[in-house]
């Protein structure tokens, strides 16, 4: 599952309401995180592998 910061419109692995995989907690700013379908273009550990 990945989720998208609206404000970077970066795409991240992880949850909304939980953490993504490089460790951002999309409790907070939850207005900030959207769930998504497209692919993942966080290049940091944990969400890139």
């Amino acid at each position: 599952m990945a989720v998208k910061n609206t404000q970077t419109g970066e795409i991240h692995k992880g949850s909304k309401g939980g953490q993504t995989g490089c460790g951002f907690d999309t409790q907070q700013n939850p207005s900030h995180w959207i769930v998504s379908q497209e692919k993942i273009t966080c290049d940091k550990n944990g969400c890139k592998n």
